[in-house]
Formats: structure tokens, C-alpha cells, sequence
């Protein structure tokens, strides 16, 4: 359905490739040209370009065969030594010295580099746990997919809670990213995982997160509280029949619906609500909208790292086109098939963090699919 992308670790080879052929053209053209023609850049480059893509050992290994390149030629009388050779060759040799701190700074800042993505995963999976394969009757997956481009903790989150009036789900986005984003999460979660197990109504609920975002601002001095916002989803999937969810939209991409005997759906709710931190600026009605939920369904929430993926044309991905007719057996599998498709569609380039967030009803004949 969508171009494959360009693989990284393919095109990585084609570039290693390029010293080696340089310095075999630079022979090739000494071969085939006057003595006094002399192809010094060819010589030069391989090692300089080995510098940010081989180990120490290829770059070494690279600039070692410029060196002996040149020497060759010398040896086989394809050019007589002279001040000039002399030159070309200690100009060789400076170029592979240089290639090798090169190579050196460019390791340390990869591992500095590794080291910062590790830490930001780590402290992302301490603040945004993931949740526990079933709920009630839910079956539940979560994925949490950095882009590429970013070291920098995001403001993504989920969160599912067993509840006596049902399962209840949460998916947000705050805005920004780094240490302030980080907290502002940590708040929205905490408030959540607490009011959900107390506050009846979903509006109350929703009402609870709205007063901890505002709390969080006036702590920290926001010099312009309106940038300070994060767009959330709520949904609770009642335990008694009859089979339904409810659904309070702050903002947010709409969850999907995948019935499974029918086409995917956006679930639009009739009165979307502003983001947690702007809900004051609007008349807050606090009703949630009900949707069936049958046995065999699934329920998709995702932030926009999803809906505003695009392709090379700058074209969104389409979370629905792309499910659309397709059957999965446990929420996993939706997710699998999914973040596939979004890397497929962008080439592997994403521009933004995605929480993905995904439920289904246990069945008799399938109690355990989410833990396969």
C-alpha cells in the first residue's frame, strides 16, 4: 500500500564503498593518463570520508591504502619521485592522521549520544509505565515510539486504570518536550490514576485533570499560560453490559474503531472539548459521548506522531485507510501492523513522538491473546 523506504544500513554500505573506489580510480586514471598527471584529491578524500562512517580500524586500514597507493605508483614508475610526490604523499599522510581524530570525536559523540537516548527511554518508562496486558475484560497493548530525530523526553502519555465503574483509559499529548513536558506528564498520570478510581462521573474526572494542569502552571510562573496545554482523550468501557464506551475528547485525534464485521471509524464526538490547561476559555459541558463497543472490536487511541506522519509528498498517514479490512487477533498484533505501516509510510522518518494505545473485549474462545 505504501513505498518502502529507503534501508539505512544498505545505504551505510554504498557510502563505506566510496574511499575504496576513489583510491582504485586515482590508480586506474594514473594508469591511463601522462606521468605528469597527478590525482592527489582521490588519495586524500578516502580516509577523510572513512573518518565518520568505519571503526578506527577501517579508517586506519582505509588510509593505510591511500598511503600505499601512492607509494605504488611511485615504485612502478607510473610517476617520477620528486618534491611534488613527496608532497602528495605527506599530504596523504596528514589527511589519515586528521581522518583518525575525526573518527575519535565522531565515536565519542555517538556514545554520548547513545548515553542520552538511554537515559530519556529509561526516565520515559519510569514516568509513562506501561500498562498491564488486560484490564477487567480488556485486552491491552501500549507502545511508546521515539522519533528517530529526537533525544529529548516527550510529552506523550497513556494510561489505563481498572476502576469500579470500568476500565478507563487515558491518552495525551502534552506540548513540548524535555524536563517541563516530563513534569507536566508526571502530573496529568498521577491525577489520573488517582481520580479515576474515586470520581464517578467521566466530566468529574476530566474536571480533576483540568484543576491539576492549571495547579502545575500557577507553580511554575508560566509566562504565557496559553502555550501551556495538553490535548487528552478519555474513554471508559463500562463492566455491565450493554456494550458500550464513553468518550470525553480534549482536543485530541479521534480514537478509532476497528469493528472488525465493518469499516474502521473515527469515533467524532458532536461537542470536542479545548485541551487540559485552555478548558476554561470555553463553556465546559462535561458529557461524555457513547459509542457501541461490541465483542470482537478494537479500539485504537494514538497522539499525532501518528495522524501527522507524512510521506515524501508531505501527504498525512491515515490511520483508518491503512486498517481498514483488516483483521487482528489481540490488540499486539494492531500495533505491530501499525507502527509498520507509519514507518513504511514515512520512509522510517518520524517527526514526532507516538503513544499508541490499543483495547479489545477478551472472548471466551481467547482470554489470553494479548500475552502470546
Amino acid at each position: 500500500m505504501y513505498p518502502t523506504p529507503r534501508q539505512p544500513a544498505r545505504g551505510l554500505r554504498y557510502v563505506r564503498l566510496v574511499p575504496a573506489a576513489l583510491i582504485f580510480t586515482g590508480l586506474a586514471l594514473s594508469v591511463v593518463t601522462p606521468p605528469h598527471l597527478t590525482f592527489t584529491p582521490l588519495f586524500v578524500a578516502p580516509p577523510v570520508l572513512a573518518a565518520p562512517v568505519m571503526t578506527l580500524r577501517g579508517t586506519v586500514y582505509t588510509g593505510l591504502a591511500a598511503l600505499l597507493a601512492s607509494a605504488l605508483l611511485v615504485f612502478t614508475g607510473r610517476t617520477v619521485l620528486t618534491g611534488q610526490e613527496i608532497i602528495t604523499f605527506l599530504t596523504v599522510l596528514t589527511a589519515t592522521g586528521l581522518a583518525l581524530l575525526i573518527n575519535r570525536i565522531v565515536a565519542q559523540r555517538d556514545q554520548w549520544v547513545a548515553s542520552a537516548r538511554g537515559v530519556a527511554e529509561i526516565v520515559q518508562r519510569a514516568v509513562v509505565p506501561k500498562p498491564p496486558n488486560r484490564a477487567g475484560s480488556l485486552l491491552v497493548a501500549a507502545r511508546y515510539r521515539a522519533a528517530q530525530r529526537d533525544t529529548l523526553i516527550g510529552g506523550d502519555l497513556y494510561a489505563v486504570r481498572d476502576t469500579p465503574y470500568g476500565v478507563r483509559l487515558l491518552v495525551g499529548d502534552v506540548r513540548g518536550k524535555g524536563l517541563g513536558a516530563t513534569e507536566m506528564v508526571s502530573v496529568i498520570l498521577g491525577t489520573f490514576r488517582e481520580a479515576a478510581e474515586y470520581e464517578e462521573e467521566l466530566g468529574t474526572l476530566c474536571t480533576r485533570l483540568q484543576a491539576a494542569v492549571e495547579r502545575e502552571k500557577r507553580t511554575r510562573g508560566a509566562i504565557d499560560p496559553q502555550e501551556e496545554f495538553a490535548t487528552a482523550v478519555v474513554v471508559e468501557v463500562p463492566r455491565a453490559p450493554p456494550h458500550e464506551l464513553r468518550l470525553i475528547n480534549l482536543g485530541h485525534p479521534p480514537p478509532l474503531l476497528l469493528p472488525g464485521d465493518a469499516p474502521a471509524r473515527y469515533l467524532e464526538v458532536s461537542d470536542p472539548q479545548l485541551p487540559l490547561g485552555l478548558m476554561e476559555l470555553s463553556g465546559w459541558t462535561g458529557c461524555p459521548q457513547t459509542f457501541p463497543f461490541p465483542p470482537g472490536a478494537q479500539l485504537l487511541l494514538y497522539t499525532d506522531g501518528v495522524s501527522e506522519a507524512r510521506d515524501g509528498r508531505g501527504v498525512f498517514f491515515d490511520p483508518a485507510l491503512a486498517l481498514d479490512e483488516e483483521e487482528f487477533g489481540n490488540p499486539q498484533e494492531l500495533l505491530d501492523r501499525l507502527v509498520s505501516d507509519v514507518l513504511r509510510y514515512t520512509g522510517g522518518r518520524l517527526n514526532d513522538d507516538m503513544a499508541l494505545l490499543a483495547v479489545s473485549r477478551a472472548t471466551a474462545g481467547n482470554p489470553d491473546a494479548a500475552n502470546r
